[in-house]
């Protein structure tokens, strides 16, 4: 994973919302490195989520960084309102970017970390001419939509594809995973080469959310040695 270290990252997707404050709070008591978040505009996927405003009041919650997965059509439109509201770092689709690199400069120049995202049937060799331009990659290991999907075992070799050409580059580009991550398929991914794990039902359904964070940590660890 050259050097990167693994990160958990929870997905409020799978929090209490009538308790959301408290519950970005909980997980990063119990050790998460970043907050995902989860953007859905009910046309590129099958659901509607939240907006600017609940970005905004997740970072008045929390010292941990955004990570904002904008699964929605036309992203460069509303963008820069989510860095605005405290986004850290933004995640766009290459299936709605028809300008991928213009959409990720505009990423950076509105202040925050450039990610580009995949679906689990989008080809790898789609996001290798911009891999020189973002800060991170994230593989769907699961149709994006809805929480407490199983993992896409078939994604696996994408993510060892990135991670070679990653490499092979000498980038610091951090590579995420996002889909039925849990145990024994947090091990998976991270021996493919990812190194940050984005994990819902996982974490959030758990009695013990340190513990849950811990245990997926390890795993993760000990796969990627």
């Amino acid at each position: 994973m050259s050097g990167l270290p693994v990160r958990i990252a929870p997905s409020i997707l799978s929090a209490d919302f009538g308790r959301l404050a408290e519950e970005v709070q909980a997980v990063e008591r119990a050790g998460a490195d970043w907050i995902h978040v989860d953007v859905m505009d009910g046309h590129f996927v099958p659901n509607l989520t939240l907006g600017p405003v609940v970005v905004e009041a997740v970072r008045a919650a929390t010292r941990l960084p955004l990570d904002v997965h904008l699964m929605i059509e036309a992203p460069e439109r509303s963008l820069e309102a989510y860095v605005r509201a405290g986004a850290s770092r933004v995640g766009v689709h290459v299936e709605t970017c028809p300008h991928l690199h213009r959409t990720l400069c505009q990423i950076r120049e509105a202040g925050a970390k450039a990610c580009v995202v995949l679906n689990p049937a989008t080809p790898a060799v789609l996001v290798e001419p911009v891999l020189a331009d973002v800060d991170q990659v994230l593989v769907m290991s699961v149709n994006p939509g809805f929480g407490g999907q199983k993992f896409i075992p078939g994604v696996v070799p994408k993510i060892a594809q990135l991670r070679r050409w990653i490499d092979d580059a000498g980038l610091a580009v951090e590579l995420e995973v996002d889909g039925g991550i849990g145990p024994g398929t947090v091990g998976a991914a991270a021996r493919a080469g990812a190194n940050v794990f984005v994990a819902g039902t996982s974490v959030f359904r758990a009695p013990d959310y340190a513990a849950a964070i811990a245990a997926l940590r390890e795993e993760a660890g000990a796969a990627s040695v």
